[in-house]
């Protein structure tokens, strides 16, 4: 049967599941959790800063960063990328995988640092308190950049390359 404009049905499929299997996005989530976790207790090995009393909080942000990041940036990489070539599936999964990992990482550490500081603060709702909750957490992201993204080296780019790759070539065939 053809169409008012001259297409076949076959332009109108059904539309692609684009959440992975849920063994892959919730076991994926931990594993990659649980890798940067790694990374960031190698390389606090390697400076020689891993005694530190702090260890447990900062290896559980790193874990929540990439649980968080891998939950986020798998359906939007797959969204993005039905249909296209194995190169554009890596770079999706590259891109978003990265720097979801770093912006939610440094978000569960602003969180972190500013509930630190937030018996201090203005009672919440009052303006007062709007502008140290939006500064103080500005001044954690900036902070974090400076001082915790050097932890993901030099263990955090061949991981990410190598789950990207497997991610964009894995993608099932209704996808590719």
């Amino acid at each position: 049967m053809e169409l008012a404009a001259g297409t076949t049905g076959a332009a109108f499929r059904e539309p692609t599941p684009i959440l992975p299997a849920l063994p892959l996005h919730l076991g994926g989530a931990v594993g990659w959790g649980l890798l940067m976790v790694a990374c960031a207790y190698i390389s606090l090995v390697i400076q020689g800063r891993a005694e530190t009393f702090h260890l447990q909080t900062i290896l559980s942000i790193y874990a929540a960063g990439g649980l968080a990041a891998w939950l986020i940036a798998l359906p939007m990489a797959r969204l993005l990328t039905r249909r296209r070539n194995v190169e554009t599936r890596f770079a999706a999964h590259f891109a978003l995988l990265g720097l979801g990992t770093v912006a939610l990482t440094a978000f569960f550490f602003a969180m972190d640092y500013r509930l630190f500081y937030a018996q201090w603060h203005q009672p919440f709702g009052t303006r007062i308190w709007a502008y140290q909750f939006v500064f103080t957490s500005l001044g954690a992201c900036y902070q974090f950049l400076v001082m915790g993204l050097g932890l993901y080296l030099p263990a955090g780019l061949p991981l990410l390359a190598g789950a990207s790759l497997w991610l964009a070539r894995c993608m099932p065939a209704y996808m590719r």
